[in-house]
């Protein structure tokens, strides 16, 4: 079995538009999404290897130094899988973007780190 890091993913965009959304609206909407992202765990349970959670700001770390930046990513979860496809499969319709204002997941093989021999 072969482990899968999905990376959640929403434009800036997104979450201003759900922010801007009437209370009573977000409210249900949010309600609606965390029934859905329950399901979805209950529904995948055998697969999720580490349920993950929601990211915070980031910091960039490079040879320039230390700088915050922003990008899109919002949360993270690891599942597994026999394959790739199987793996993305699994966030077909999910609630991070049929319901919440996420725009996409993306999902990469976790490969072993190479050994020197």
């Amino acid at each position: 079995m072969k482990q899968f890091l999905a990376v959640f993913l929403g434009t800036p965009g997104g979450g201003e538009a759900w922010s801007a959304m009437p209370e009573a609206e977000r409210k249900a909407k949010e309600k609606e999404g965390f029934d859905g992202w329950g399901k979805w765990m209950q529904d995948h349970a055998g697969a999720i290897a580490d349920i993950g959670g929601p990211l915070g700001k980031t910091k960039k770390v490079s040879k320039k130094g230390i700088e915050d930046i922003r990008n899109e990513m919002g949360a993270f979860s690891v599942v597994s899988a026999e394959s790739h496809a199987e793996a993305a499969k699994m966030f077909e319709n999910h609630p991070h973007f049929s319901i919440f204002p996420g725009d996409r997941v993306e999902v990469m093989e976790i490969l072993p780190i190479p050994t020197m021999n």
